[in-house]
Order: structure tokens, then C-alpha cells, then sequence
């Protein structure tokens, strides 16, 4: 599946495309998404905690990181990124053009793909090359040459393709708690995970975050953050109101106070003003290409 988006404004055109990958790399990545910005307004882009590890290959601009999720690291421009999960935003900024693929990552594919458990780049971005070695090169200069978004899919799903197997899986009871952690939208109890996987609270917790780079509660709550964010989104976008209240019984939270607690302390901003930034950035066509 490819979809595609081009917008033509007053000052410039964007473009997005989402994809699915290969069928052998779906179990560990859930999609491709490419934008391209010409022309356009410069633009603040908060970039969300979120279930998925982040790998952008920028094209023909350096992507701009103004501010990383760990504030001790230092803002900059990278050709390739790679970072890890997260649970305060990034601050990504451009100019009025900016092109890349985002490729979004499930902890349970880190190894296989980058060759380290996904706790070695919690809370902080990396250039990718550090990870994929000359993969990350490959991957700028093939993409920077192909005509389309769908050849640019291609290159990722080859390059990433012969990345399979590059480390060994996490361990079973890991892995199993992260995939209930996410078929539950992050409603889970640790006690109740615990006992899924035959594993006490404490020991659970410790393995975990050693691999996935948070705590099963921490994970948790990024999950569960993610949800209603998306849900709020797509609320809006279809002309419904935000039903704030509604959407923090649905999504898991004690009432929507705690929901608008946990959007300024995950996104930087309340409900409301988070999702009036990011109606304007769709309306100027400055939002990246991830799929809602």
C-alpha cells in the first residue's frame, strides 16, 4: 500500500507518502512515511513519544533538531537519525524545505535491524550511521536519486531487508509484554503483565527496560498517550468535537484533567493547543507524512 498526498499553498507545495513495508520486515516495521517540503512557511514540528523507535533519512536538507527529547544533548542537523522511545518531545524545525522517509521502528525489531537492543538509544537521537554502518549512506544517496516515493519505499525495503538478523530477538517474556502492553492501548497493570509472562513485578521491569528503554509502565503510558492523540486527531479531522472527557474514559485516564496532564507533560502543550498547532501545520502543509 502506497498512499500519497501533494498540497499546493501560497507559498510553496508539500508532499506526503505512506507505505507499508515489505512483508518480511512487517513484524518489526509498522511504516514508511515521505514528505517533502518546498517553498513553504518555516515551521516548529513537535516530534511525540510514541510505541515506534524513529529512523529519517533526510534527502536533500539535513533534518533540524532543535530540541532533543533529553534536553542535555545538543541541537543539530543530522543526514540520518535514528531515536530511540521517548516520553517528552522533540522539537524538529525547518526553513521552508525539508525532505526525508521516516521509517517507524517496533522495539522488538532494534535488534534485528540495528544491531542493539532499543534501550541503547532511549531518550536520546543518534546518527544512524552509528548503528547501520555505510546501510545509512546507501540509503540517503539510492532515495536521493529515485524519481518516486514508491522506488524510495523499494531502496528501504532492500537495504533494511538485508539488515534482517543483524542481532538476535529479545527474550520471549519481553517480547510478549510489549505485545500486551500494546493490544490493551497501554491499560495494563505490570502485576498483570507480570503474570502473563511467569515473571515477578521486579524482574519484569529490570528486562524490560534494559531491552525496550523504559519501564513496562513507563511503555504504558506512551502507548497509552499515543492512542489518544490519534484518536484526537481523527476526531477533529472528520469535524467532530474533541470530547475531551469522552476520549479520557475511552483511552484509559482517570478523567480528562489527567489527560490534559499527561499532553503537557508528553507533548509540551494541552489538548487544545497541541491540536491547533498541528491543524495548522496540516493546513500549510508543513506536517510530516505519519499516518494517523
Amino acid at each position: 500500500m502506497r498512499d500519497m498526498a501533494s498540497i499546493e499553498t501560497e507559498v510553496g507545495t508539500s508532499e506526503s507518502a505512506v507505505g507499508l513495508p515489505a512483508p518480511a520486515l512487517r513484524p518489526l516495521v509498522a511504516w514508511y512515511s515521505g514528505y517533502l517540503r518546498a517553498g513553504t512557511l518555516p515551521a516548529v514540528h513537535r516530534g511525540l513519544p510514541s510505541p515506534y523507535l524513529t529512523l529519517i533519512v533526510s534527502l536533500w536538507e539535513p533534518l533540524i533538531i532543535a530540541r532533543h527529547p533529553t534536553p542535555r544533548q545538543t541541537p543539530g542537523p543530522f543526514e540520518t537519525l535514528a531515536g530511540g522511545l521517548h516520553t517528552s518531545p522533540a522539537l524538529i524545525e525547518h526553513h521552508g524545505w525539508q525532505s526525508g522517509i521516516q521509517i517507524a521502528l517496533s522495539p522488538l525489531g532494534a535488534r534485528a535491524l540495528l544491531g542493539v537492543p532499543a534501550a541503547e538509544i532511549a531518550q536520546i537521537d543518534v546518527h544512524a550511521d552509528l548503528l547501520l554502518g555505510p546501510a545509512a549512506r546507501e540509503l540517503s544517496e539510492r532515495a536521493r536519486e529515485a524519481a518516486t516515493w514508491e522506488e524510495r519505499f523499494t531502496i528501504v525495503d532492500e537495504v533494511l531487508g538485508r539488515r534482517l538478523g543483524a542481532g538476535p530477538g529479545p527474550r520471549a517474556e519481553v517480547a510478549g509484554a510489549w505485545r500486551h502492553i500494546l493490544a490493551s492501548g497501554g491499560s495494563v497493570s505490570i502485576e498483570r503483565l507480570a503474570r502473563m509472562v511467569g515473571w515477578s513485578p521486579r524482574l519484569l521491569s529490570e528486562r524490560f527496560r534494559a531491552e525496550i528503554g523504559l519501564t513496562p509502565k513507563a511503555a504504558a503510558r506512551v502507548v497509552r498517550f499515543d492512542r489518544a492523540r490519534r484518536l484526537l486527531l481523527r476526531r477533529a479531522a472528520s469535524g467532530q468535537p474533541p470530547a475531551l472527557a469522552d476520549l479520557a474514559v475511552a483511552c484509559g485516564y482517570y478523567d480528562q484533567a489527567h489527560l490534559a496532564s499527561e499532553f503537557r507533560a508528553l507533548a509540551g502543550a494541552p489538548p487544545s493547543r497541541w491540536l491547533a498547532e498541528e491543524f495548522r501545520n496540516l493546513q500549510a502543509g508543513t506536517a510530516g507524512g505519519e499516518p494517523w
